[in-house]
């Protein structure tokens, strides 16, 4: 990954509603979520989560898919991955023993509360 796609990507989940709509999407998993659905599950306007859909997806962090007369929109788990392998590319200065507890968590294997995981 570039700096450049990391700043983008970052700057797209810098916002509230992004972030939230990210979360629910990788909740949701490969199947996704049609706009609707997340519409009412975040309690977002249709208008303002285009807008915020749009820019998930040109960041990369987002798919569309047409399916129908709807879109269905899932979280590209791969970009996510990439994204956090960017940022813990030189992690702990050459101790890995301090990154193991942030592997853990990537990894599903460290979940304290709901919240974490």
């Amino acid at each position: 990954m570039e700096k450049d796609d990391a700043l983008n990507a970052l700057a797209a989940l810098g916002q509230e509603t992004r972030l939230d709509v990210f979360r629910l999407l990788v909740k949701a998993g490969k199947e996704g979520m049609s706009a609707g659905a997340i519409s009412e599950a975040l309690d977002v306007r249709p208008n303002t989560l285009s807008t915020h859909l749009g820019a998930l997806s040109r960041s990369g962090l987002v798919h569309a898919e047409r399916d129908g007369r709807s879109i269905c929109y899932s979280a590209s788990l791969e970009t996510m991955q990439v994204l956090v392998t960017y940022l813990l590319q030189d992690c702990c200065g050459g101790n890995p023993e301090l990154c193991a507890p942030i592997a853990s968590m990537a990894a599903g294997t460290v979940c304290d509360t709901e919240e974490t995981c």
